[in-house]
């Protein structure tokens, strides 16, 4: 199966170029605004617009710091640490979704600080809005040709553009669907069901950590790392540490979670 060579530039202004990539990040965020403004006006979660606009300023800021600073630390800190002006060349790429995670995680902490606001609750918020994006990440990715998968012969295999001439798996496409459709499904579902905070992020972890860990297998290794433990890359022994966190906190919210949104 041939690869839709699509463009990556969607349109361009001079020296400004709009891309594909970055439109993907924007209706991430619209549809997680609307998300939660939907859940807050189904009274699922304690919470006013006003607030709802805040935390998106939070979040957001929270999310490309982190994703590239996880990326930098993660998955080239030799390079990084000889060339650290490079760090702020986010158009050469490099954003890693576990970095991203972190940073999410640190923005609510300081938001919920700083308004009042209960974090499990914040937490279980960012983890239903935030599955769309994860969707429209991987399209990116698609189109950008990049994070392909491993030389296959099944039929829906691709040629991909600087990956040789051998089929390889769409995993950007495999992991569209597990990550953005399949979990979304699953913690909207829940959020309308489940009355314990701290329920929904941690099947949110242990969901994304188990679909990232399983994708993995068929997704080509990034070649500056390789198999980083055994045939374990770096992308699944994060993916191992978020499936612990979140079974640690799901069995914390059973216990001794606190009901009400």
């Amino acid at each position: 199966m041939n690869y839709p060579i699509i463009d990556p530039v969607i349109f361009e202004f001079g020296p400004l170029q709009v891309r594909w990539y970055g439109l993907m990040y924007i209706i991430g965020f619209v549809l997680a605004y609307l998300i939660l403004l939907y859940l807050s006006r189904r009274r699922v979660f304690s919470i006013d617009r006003n607030d709802i606009e805040d935390l998106m300023v939070y979040g957001i800021i929270g999310l490309l710091l982190g994703a590239r600073l996880g990326y930098c630390i993660f998955y080239n800190l030799e390079f990084y640490l000889a060339h650290p002006l490079k760090i702020l060349a986010v158009w050469e790429g490099g954003l890693s979704f576990h970095g991203g995670l972190i940073g999410l995680v640190a923005a609510g902490a300081l938001f919920a600080r700083m308004r009042n606001k209960p974090f499990l609750m914040l937490a279980d918020m960012g983890a239903v809005a935030a599955t769309p994006g994860l969707f429209f990440g991987r399209m990116g990715n698609f189109i950008n040709g990049e994070l392909y998968g491993r030389v296959t012969d099944v039929p829906w295999g691709m040629v991909f553009p600087g990956a040789g001439p051998h089929p390889r798996h769409p995993s950007q496409l495999y992991e569209a669907f597990l990550e953005g459709i399949v979990l979304f499904a699953v913690l909207f579902f829940l959020s309308l069901r489940v009355k314990v905070r701290g329920v929904l992020i941690a099947v949110f972890l242990m969901g994304y950590g188990a679909a990232r860990f399983f994708v993995e297998f068929f997704r080509e290794p990034d070649a500056h790392l390789g198999f980083v433990v055994g045939i374990l890359t770096m992308g699944q022994v994060l993916s191992l540490f978020m499936v612990a966190a979140g079974a640690a906190v799901l069995t914390l919210a059973v216990l001794w979670g606190e009901k009400g949104k």
